[in-house]
């Protein structure tokens, strides 16, 4: 007899793909999932999976830093902030032009990837970057691949334009739960990034909007951040989550690493909250096992972040994921 039982039987959860997505998920049956023996949650999450998505394809996305360093903001994960600078060495540049970023993402395309992601480290962007940032979405879209911006809070000027340009996917991450938010960041709120995400909403466009893992939050606020995205109006269409890269000269630079079926029971549980989503397998691959990242394939990751380079911290190399996804018999979608 299984004394380990999750509140509510595994048939509820895979019952069918017609079933409608819930909005009013509880923090106890949250922390059920997490609870659940490891081989019954993957198992549950793999069924979720194969209802919504292809097992054996896996979308590819690709990220660009089109403008590094020099952020206001004071997000003790990353080597971006201004405040950080000083011990991580690392040079802010300007914003990219944009033949040079149309340019790459013709080499992203040409390498296998269907979304282009381009990041810039701001606070918000300013009204007199947006036309080149609108240059780039249109150039983008021109090749064929899907388009992505993560430049921080919008207003709701800068929201319409980039809706307008037809931007496929704005990314903010929540990064954490709102109880643990303030142990990461204090230049902005939660609900500062919670009305981002509204904004970017209400104009059409595709949400991309995970976390972190592994910053030295408790299981409690793993459920909590998937709490939040989970009961949103609607789910995000593509959820992140991403393994810490301890980066030298940030605050966290020495949090404990996080046991990594821990991070594939996040994975799992994603999956189950939020089935149709595209579940992404993002930052700290290059740290994982390929045996870790097959298991959070099975658990239901179905993208990942493509290329050698994310903004400021490295991925595998190229050759090396096509070698994984042979091995698993994964094909691009």
């Amino acid at each position: 007899m299984n004394n380990h039982a999750p509140l509510f039987p595994i048939s509820a959860i895979t019952a069918s793909s017609n079933a409608p997505l819930r909005h009013d998920w509880q923090a106890n049956e949250i922390i059920a999932l997490f609870d659940m023996p490891f081989m019954d949650l993957v198992y549950s999450a793999a069924q979720v999976h194969r209802l919504y998505h292809d097992p054996n394809k896996v979308q590819l996305s690709q990220l660009i830093s089109i403008k590094t360093g020099g952020c206001a903001e004071d997000c003790g994960y990353c080597s971006q902030s201004a405040k950080h600078q000083k011990t991580t060495g690392l040079s802010p540049t300007k914003l990219m032009e944009v033949a040079r970023v149309i340019d790459s993402a013709r080499k992203a395309k040409a390498g296998g990837a269907t979304r282009y992601c381009m990041g810039a480290a701001w606070t918000s962007p300013k009204d007199r970057d947006m036309d080149a940032i609108v240059a780039m979405v249109e150039g983008v879209k021109a090749l064929g691949m899907e388009s992505c911006m993560t430049l921080g809070m919008l207003d709701d000027h800068q929201t319409e334009r980039l809706a307008d340009a037809g931007l496929d996917y704005y990314n903010h991450n929540i990064d954490t739960s709102e109880e643990f938010y303030g142990e990461i960041i204090s230049t902005r709120s939660y609900q500062d990034r919670l009305d981002t995400l509204a904004r970017v909403r209400a104009k059409g466009m595709n949400v991309c909007s995970g976390g972190i893992v592994g910053m030295g939050e408790k299981r409690s606020d793993r459920a909590g951040m998937l709490k939040t995205l989970a009961n949103l109006p609607e789910h995000p269409q593509s959820v992140p989550i991403n393994m810490l890269v301890a980066v030298p000269g940030t605050p966290l630079e020495h949090v404990a690493k996080l046991e990594s079926f821990e991070f594939i029971r996040t994975i799992a549980v994603a999956r189950i909250m939020m089935p149709r989503s595209e579940v992404r397998l993002s930052a700290g691959r290059g740290e994982m096992s390929e045996e870790t990242q097959a298991l959070c394939f099975l658990a239901g990751a179905s993208s990942i972040f493509y290329g050698e380079q994310l903004l400021t911290t490295p991925n595998p190399k190229n050759n090396k994921d096509i070698a994984l996804l042979n091995k698993l018999g994964l094909i691009p979608a």
